[in-house]
C-alpha cells in the first residue's frame, strides 16, 4: 500500500510569551484567528489524505473560531508539545493511519504557510529513508552569552533555523517521542535515535509568531498581497 500523508497540527499550548488575551492560534490576524490561516494553507495541499489539530482537552474555542473545518479534531492535548504530538500520533492511528505513513507536523503559530512550501517538502523527503524538515539558513550573526554579555560569537555557516512541517513516518516519530520526552520540535527527537533528517529550505516568511511584536509582522503580511512566486507574496 502506497504511503499517505497526514499533516498533524498541535495547538493545545496557551501562548504565555505572545501577551495574548486568548492562546496564540485564536488571535485574529487580518480578519481570521491565526489557526484559520494556518489550517487554509494546510487544505490547499492535495498530497495531504487528512490533517489532524490536537487541542486541548478544554478547548472551547476552535469550533467558533474554524467554522466548517473539514478535517479532524481531538482533544488530547498534553502538557507539552512532545506530549501532544505522540498524543496526536495515536489518534491518527485510531483513525486509519498504518506506522509506514508520513506525518507532517505543523505549528499552528506558523500561519504565513504556503501550500507550495508543504508540497516542495512532500516532493523532498518521499523517498528519503528518514524524512526531514523546512529550515533557513541563518544570516545574522551568532552570539553565546553569559550573564546578559556576549561570551563569544559562533560560526553561523553551517547553522540553520528549525521550522515546520517536520515530515517523518508515524512509525519513527512514535518511537522518538518515547524516547526524547523533552524535545522542543520532532526532528530533534528523530536525531536522538541517530538519524540524520534533510533540511528542505524554505523562507523566513514562515516565522512562528511568538513575541508581541510578531502579530504586526504577520498581519501586515497577511494582509499584503499575494502573488505566485519564490519570494513574493
Amino acid at each position: 500500500m502506497t504511503a499517505r500523508c497526514f499533516a498533524l497540527v498541535p495547538a493545545a499550548g496557551v501562548g504565555a510569551r505572545s501577551g495574548a488575551d486568548r492562546p496564540k492560534q485564536y488571535v485574529p490576524l487580518a480578519g481570521r484567528p491565526m489557526i484559520a490561516h494556518t489550517l487554509a494553507a494546510l487544505a490547499a495541499v492535495p498530497e495531504l489524505a487528512a490533517t489532524l489539530v490536537v487541542l486541548s482537552p478544554t478547548d472551547e474555542l476552535f469550533e467558533p473560531c474554524v467554522p466548517g473545518f473539514a478535517g479532524w479534531v481531538a482533544r488530547c492535548g498534553g502538557d507539552s508539545r512532545a506530549a501532544s504530538v505522540a498524543a496526536g500520533l495515536a489518534e491518527l492511528q485510531r483513525r486509519g493511519a498504518v506506522p509506514d505513513d508520513w506525518v507532517l507536523v505543523h505549528d499552528a503559530a506558523r500561519c504565513l504557510l504556503r501550500p507550495e512550501w508543504v508540497q516542495s517538502l512532500i516532493a523532498a523527503c518521499l523517498n528519503d529513508p528518514v524524512g526531514g524538515l523546512l529550515a533557513q539558513p541563518v544570516a545574522d550573526t551568532l552570539k553565546q552569552s553569559r550573564d546578559g554579555r556576549v561570551a563569544t560569537t559562533l560560526d553561523r555557516s553551517d547553522k540553520w533555523a528549525a521550522q515546520t512541517p517536520q515530515m517523518f513516518r508515524l512509525g519513527l516519530l512514535q518511537q522518538a517521542l518515547q524516547q526524547a520526552t523533552s524535545a522542543t520540535d520532532e526532528a530533534s527527537a528523530v536525531e536522538a535515535l541517530g538519524h540524520a533528517p534533510l533540511l528542505v529550505r524554505a523562507s523566513a516568511e514562515n516565522f512562528k509568531v511568538t513575541w508581541p511584536e510578531d502579530f504586526a509582522l504577520a498581519e501586515r503580511l497577511l494582509a499584503a498581497p499575494y502573488q505566485v512566486g519564490p519570494s513574493s507574496r
